[in-house]
């Protein structure tokens, strides 16, 4: 279902009847649930949401709640997401590793 990508970070332990979607991770095809938040689809699919912009350390979000601006993502053509209060949407083309974010 995921193919490809590094080993999540989250295992799905419950609500897993909702609508599939389809969206696109560093290149690769990758599937969350509806009313999943950008963060918990990455988190679902792979082992980080961004690398730090100092170290090049994988980060994975912290407060979860949208106070500490750790979970800042970028879709391919640009546009800088905070993921843990954005909802996934079909066909969203997300990085976890954008150019020129780290090191």
């Amino acid at each position: 279902m995921n193919a490809g990508l590094p080993r999540p970070q989250f295992f799905r332990v419950a609500e897993s009847a909702r609508r599939p979607v389809s969206f696109v991770l560093d290149g690769k095809p990758a599937t969350a649930l509806e009313g999943d938040t950008v963060l918990t689809a990455i988190l679902s699919c792979a082992g980080h949401v961004r690398r730090n912009e100092f170290s090049g350390q994988p980060r994975a979000g912290f407060c979860m709640m949208g106070a500490c601006q750790d979970c800042w993502v970028q879709t391919a053509d640009g546009e800088k997401l905070r993921a843990c209060s954005t909802f996934i949407r079909a066909g969203m083309q997300l990085l976890t590793d954008a150019p020129g974010e780290s090191q």
